[in-house]
């Protein structure tokens, strides 16, 4: 899947491949193949950028243009 949102946010926010990828615990060959598509990103690493951007997976993926993140649902048991 290419999430061209993950280079566009990457570079709106002036930070390197290495950076985001340190920030992933991961190489910067790896975060590369995320973002040419080459390899899906998996959620887990979808969550830590999207808290880091302050943003939603949604908006990351493509699902929604709107850059503003979800309120925390702080009901438990649901």
């Amino acid at each position: 899947m290419y999430l061209k949102r993950l280079k566009d946010l990457r570079e709106d926010n002036d930070f390197s491949q290495e950076y985001i990828a340190r920030l992933l615990q991961i190489t910067r060959p790896q975060y590369s193949l995320y973002e040419t598509g080459k390899r899906d990103i998996p959620v887990d690493l979808l969550r830590v950028l999207a808290q880091k951007y302050n943003t939603s997976i949604d908006y990351i993926v493509g699902d929604t243009d709107l850059f503003k993140r979800y309120p925390k649902n702080n009901q438990k048991n649901i």
